[in-house]
């Protein structure tokens, strides 16, 4: 088994710590796609743009890199064999959708690193999004953990998708959205003793998993496993970060990913966002501060707002 402190991403992320420096995420993939007139309105979102319209997404890859993202987060999020299956394809041809998602995302980098604008570029990394088990459902769970399953049956559900995104050679996987004790504690136990660097991120409200659940359990649940290599939020209002920064702080030595909303909220009722995308560059420059070196966007952050981040943070 190889040790995840060994990788390349692993190594760059101690020496940005050790420098008092960051990496910057990219932002919100289906934001970008939605801005370009993509419709995501079915239940597989940006699954069904990665069978239909592969290059809409690996364009979409490049553009967050030319923004200033230095880790790009695959399109798996909401990829499941339970999902595809209503889309005829089988077990074989998912697991190839998997992979084909991680090296869009390669290919994006490798755009950029040939072209002028990347030749002096530091390293870019790619990340395989390993979304929850509420992803595949598409009603919105996963704001609120409640599955009606156990542990055991997430390790089940979770297995496979793992064991592709892991095979598919990314440099990190990004574990993220994830609402609840029991589903982190699956996630856990998949990956321990895989090797493979991960980061755990959880969605958040009020201070607490969207279980309502202790965020603090939940980092020092994930402080156990040599695997994870960085913890924190996303998909989260931006006011709960330092917060999470703090709670992570207090019970691991673990390195904090940041990738917040974008501070707007949506009106259910008119089904639209209201107020102004993207947070102050105060605000990223206080996570920093308070020892976020992974710093991104997620729902409604786009190129736009990743290249302010980046400006704020360097």
């Amino acid at each position: 088994m190889s040790d995840p402190a060994d990788s390349g991403f692993a190594r760059a992320l101690a020496t940005a710590r050790r420098g008092g420096e960051h990496l910057v995420l990219d932002g919100g993939l289906g934001t970008l796609l939605e801005r370009g007139g993509h419709d995501l309105g079915s239940a597989l979102w940006s699954a069904r743009l990665l069978v239909d319209s592969p290059g809409v997404i690996r364009a979409a890859h490049l553009d967050f890199y030319a923004a200033g993202a230095r880790v790009g987060i695959s399109s798996s999020y909401q990829v499941s064999y339970e999902a595809l299956a209503t889309l005829g394809l089988d077990h074989a041809a998912t697991t190839a959708l998997l992979a084909r998602s991680v090296q869009l995302v390669e290919e994006a980098r490798d755009d950029y690193l040939g072209g002028t604008a990347g030749q002096d570029s530091p390293p870019l990394f790619t990340a395989a999004s390993v979304g929850p088990y509420g992803a595949m459902l598409a009603d919105g769970s996963e704001y609120t953990g409640r599955y009606g399953i156990g542990v055991e049956e997430l390790r089940r559900w979770h297995r496979p998708r793992l064991d592709a995104l892991i095979d598919a050679g990314a440099d990190v996987l990004a574990i993220e959205t994830i609402p609840s004790l029991a589903e982190t504690e699956a996630v856990l136990r998949e990956l321990s003793g895989s090797g493979v660097p991960a980061w755990l991120a959880f969605t958040v409200a009020d201070g607490t998993l969207r279980s309502g659940e202790a965020l603090s359990e939940a980092f020092a649940m994930a402080a156990e496993v040599p695997e994870i290599i960085a913890v924190g939020i996303n998909c989260s209002d931006p006011s709960e970060v330092t917060g999470a920064i703090d709670a992570a702080t207090a019970v691991t030595s673990k390195a904090i990913v940041v990738y917040p909303n974008s501070g707007e909220r949506w009106d259910a009722k008119n089904r639209r966002w209201s107020g102004e995308a993207g947070f102050p560059g105060s605000a990223v420059r206080e996570w920093i501060a308070r020892g976020a070196t992974l710093v991104g966007g997620c729902c409604r952050v786009g190129p736009a707002e990743v290249r302010a981040i980046a400006s704020a943070a360097s």
